[in-house]
């Protein structure tokens, strides 16, 4: 924990952004990969990958974004994250294929709209 302390906010805000954007490039590329190679698209497609990157996601929302609002005292960039974090949840609900990957990417976006808020006010 003493070393996630010593990671400024606007650091782990910057990586937070940088997982959302990887987050989209692996949605996107994941639908075209799907209309390309079905195979390929199969294996990045996987359940478990969307599970472990909503975890991995949560985890640095809750870390970035709560310790923003200690350091600079504003709330509303967590509340934009958090809303965007649970779009993101809320897209692991329906099924494979159909509105599934544009919920996913609403969220991520709306999730690294959050962190460059928090990034913003940090400054």
């Amino acid at each position: 924990m003493a070393v996630v302390l010593a990671i400024s906010t606007s650091r782990i805000d910057r990586w937070a952004v940088g997982l959302s954007g990887l987050c989209l490039v692996h949605c996107l590329g994941t639908a075209i990969l799907f209309a390309l190679v079905a195979t390929t698209g199969g294996l990045l497609g996987k359940p478990v990958i969307h599970e472990v990157g909503l975890a991995f996601a949560m985890l640095l929302g809750t870390i970035a974004l709560g310790r923003g609002i200690v350091e600079h005292g504003y709330s509303m960039p967590s509340m934009v994250g958090a809303f965007g974090l649970g779009v993101m949840a809320g897209a692991l609900s329906l099924p494979e294929g159909g509105m599934e990957p544009v919920y996913t990417v609403l969220g991520v976006s709306i999730l690294a709209l959050g962190h460059r808020l928090n990034h913003l006010a940090a400054e």
